[in-house]
C-alpha cells in the first residue's frame, strides 16, 4: 500500500500549490524563489520520480534584481528534483546578452557554499549567489 501512495501524484491548486511547492523546495535543500509561484494556479509532485510541474495562468518575466537576470517561465514548468538539484527543467529561459537561453539543470552546492549553478541547455553554466534567489527577490 504504502508503494501505490509513493507513486501517486500530489496536485494542489492555488495557495495550497504554493505551500506544496515552498515545502518541496525546504525539503530538497533549493532556494525558496527559485520557480515562479506567484501566479501558479497549480503545482505537483510525483514523489517516486521526482517528477514536478507548475501550472500558471500566463507566461511570466521576473527580474532578480540582485543580479540583474531577467528570466521567462512559461505557462508550464516541468523537472525533476532531487537533493539540492533540478534536473531536466523545461519552460524556464534566461536572458543572456540579447538571446535566450534555455535552463535545463539547477544545483546547490552540497555541502553548501552559498552558490547556486545553473546549466543551460548547451552545456553553459553560470554560478551565482543562493541569496539572489529568495522569496520576493
Amino acid at each position: 500500500m504504502a508503494r501505490r501512495e509513493e507513486e501517486r501524484a500530489v496536485v494542489k491548486k492555488g495557495e495550497e500549490g504554493l505551500k506544496l511547492a515552498i515545502s518541496l523546495y525546504e525539503e530538497f535543500g533549493l532556494p525558496l524563489g527559485l520557480l515562479p509561484l506567484d501566479d501558479a494556479i497549480e503545482v505537483g509532485f510525483v514523489r517516486s520520480s521526482g517528477y514536478m510541474w507548475i501550472l500558471q495562468e500566463k507566461k511570466v518575466v521576473h527580474k532578480f534584481k540582485m543580479i540583474g537576470k531577467l528570466v521567462s517561465y512559461d505557462t508550464e514548468v516541468t523537472c525533476y528534483i532531487e537533493p539540492n538539484k533540478i534536473k531536466k527543467l523545461k519552460g524556464v529561459k534566461a536572458k543572456e546578452l540579447i538571446f535566450w537561453t534555455p535552463c535545463g539543470d539547477i544545483f546547490v552546492d552540497d555541502p553548501p557554499t552559498g552558490k547556486v549553478h545553473f546549466r543551460a541547455i548547451g552545456g553553459l553554466t553560470v554560478t551565482f549567489p543562493v541569496e539572489a534567489f529568495g522569496l520576493g527577490q
